[in-house]
């Protein structure tokens, strides 16, 4: 039986590369002593796809000589994370990346040298996190911690409680997430302003510039409240010293795979028993799909690693703003999003068998041909039409990923603003021509009433507006269109949720008769889509 540790990958190599199991090719005690003495790279958020692809990136770069240091990994959301995924495998894991002809590559990522919590109440580990950001080697701060890790304030816009009392008291007593790295960063400051990057790699539009609000608010209301000096608010926003950038990921990495577990377990793998934390579910293997993009804005004072040598495109903002665009608003995330909102109204729990139903195939081409390519700006490093092509016909059908429409569609009210509102916005005056995105808004609002296309209740993903979308539509009942009138006002108009008011779009009336449509009774979703994509 093979157990994930870094003794095991030495004493039982010969069987472990039996297994097809691909394995680092660096001298692993080297690199930890280096990573020790010099680091450069910290990420936050040591979940899924920071293990299946950017680690996997940096290991690339240490098999082939051009890199040195490996990445330690700080977790700001599930201590658990540190203490039960990765210590008790020596910081490794396996990445399983399955194609879809039923093939499962597998390989050993070593690269995670050091992985570390934090939180003051960790003693240890925030001692070596100050000297990990007071280090002048320290080149990147990488984020994948989702939109929301970046979030200060709740939807009336108050100031969680945590940030509140971190706000008062300054760096030396910060106990929120991102009151801790910014007192990480003050802490860079003292030690002598050095330069470096905090990159976020999360999956939301100019990720780089949520970062820089959270850390600048800190930083301007410490000077403003005489915990720290001008200095610092200077030091963060000087581009020189600090930089934000921009980018673009791309690879679907859902959760555990039990086609995968019985998999590794068949092949002798000892580890393959789910984890299960207060927090979250995780293994100490990880599934990813084989396709990845990376595209970041190429902006960092202190160095970085050169990972173009693996693929990753470094350009300028303007490309790395048109790239997300092209994904998030067009060729990729809008689809997702429709599949998932009408994937669970029909029953739907895997992404792949969506795309066998002609009317949800047919839906997403819709949007992202019909809808979304026109208007969509070649970003010159990536095609459009490759890449929705490639989504359409490759990625979204794999039937190897274990992808569910239930995981697309958590916190879908803070995805349809850039998903949908982006096109919306790029029709101007002709917005009220759309068909298939209004009825991709439609959905969403039927999936809200949490009773699917049988009639039967279901419980709708996690999502932070939850409650208060579902409040608005109180009293509305399947069976009785005419329950909806004026409920979907208050959601159409907001905002802060599709930046723009809908009705000012002139599509407001159209989501609300199809939203009438979907309502009618039993198998009205069904009809619906029938109605429009047949015809």
């Amino acid at each position: 039986m093979l157990h994930l540790n870094r003794q095991s990958l030495i004493r039982d190599k010969a069987v472990w590369e039996d297994k097809d199991m691909m394995l680092y090719q660096f001298d692993a005690d080297a690199v930890a002593s280096a990573t020790r003495k010099t680091p450069q790279w910290i990420h936050f958020g040591g979940g899924n796809i920071f293990r299946a692809f950017i680690a996997a990136l940096q290991q690339h770069l240490l098999n082939t000589g051009v890199a040195k240091t490996g990445i330690i990994t700080a977790e700001t959301y599930d201590e658990e994370v540190i203490e039960k995924v990765y210590r008790p495998f020596d910081n490794l894991s396996l990445a399983v990346t399955m194609y879809a002809n039923g093939r499962f590559d597998k390989e050993v990522i070593g690269s995670v040298m050091e992985s570390v919590v934090c939180r003051p109440d960790f003693a240890e580990d925030w001692q070596r996190l100050k000297e990990i950001f007071t280090a002048p080697s320290l080149q990147i701060a990488s984020f994948t911690i989702t939109e929301k890790g970046y979030k200060l304030t709740d939807y009336a816009g108050t100031y969680f409680p945590a940030v509140v009392e971190d706000l008062k008291n300054g760096p030396e007593q910060a106990k929120s997430s991102m009151g801790c790295i910014a007192a990480l960063a003050y802490a860079r400051y003292k030690a002598g302003a050095y330069p470096f990057a905090f990159l976020s790699l999360d999956n939301c539009s100019h990720n780089g510039d949520k970062i820089k609000a959270a850390i600048l608010t800190f930083a301007e209301q410490w000077v403003a409240n005489g915990v720290v000096e001008q200095g610092f608010a200077n030091y963060v926003n000087d581009k020189n010293k600090v930089t934000f950038p921009w980018s673009m990921i791309d690879k679907i990495t859902p959760r555990s795979s039990a086609k995968v577990q019985q998999y590794l377990a068949d092949l002798g793998f000892g580890d393959t028993e789910l984890i299960h934390t207060h927090k979250g579910t995780y293994a100490a293997f990880v599934n990813a799909e084989n396709a990845q993009y990376l595209v970041i804005e190429d902006t960092f004072p202190n160095g970085r690693p050169a990972l173009e040598k693996t693929g990753v495109i470094f350009t300028d903002r303007t490309t790395v703003d048109k790239v997300e665009r092209m994904k998030v608003c067009t060729c990729l995330n809008p689809l997702h999003t429709a599949l998932a909102v009408y994937g669970c109204l029909l029953g739907y729990t895997l992404i792949a068998d969506e795309m066998k139903d002609p009317q949800l195939k047919g839906l997403i081409e819709k949007i992202g041909y019909q809808e979304g390519l026109p208007v969509v700006t070649n970003p010159g490093v990536l095609n459009p039409q490759d890449f929705i092509k490639e989504v359409l016909e490759e990625r979204l059908t794999n039937g190897n990923l274990p992808d569910t429409p239930q995981r697309i569609a958590t916190d879908t009210s803070q995805k349809v603003g850039i998903r949908f509102g982006e096109t919306i916005k790029a029709y101007g005056d002709k917005a009220s021509d759309l068909k298939y995105i209004p009825l991709a808004i439609a959905g969403w609002c039927r999936y809200l009433l949490a009773v699917d296309d049988e009639g039967q209740t279901f419980e709708p993903s996690s999502d932070p507006l939850l409650e208060n979308v579902q409040a608005a539509l109180q009293g509305v009942m399947l069976g009785n269109p005419a329950s909806a009138d004026g409920k979907l006002k208050s959601i159409l108009s907001n905002k802060d949720i599709f930046g723009s008011d809908l009705y000012k779009a002139g599509l407001g009336g159209k989501i609300e008769e199809y939203f009438k449509e979907l309502i009618a009774g039993p198998h009205a979703v069904r009809n619906t889509l029938v109605k429009y994509i047949n015809d």
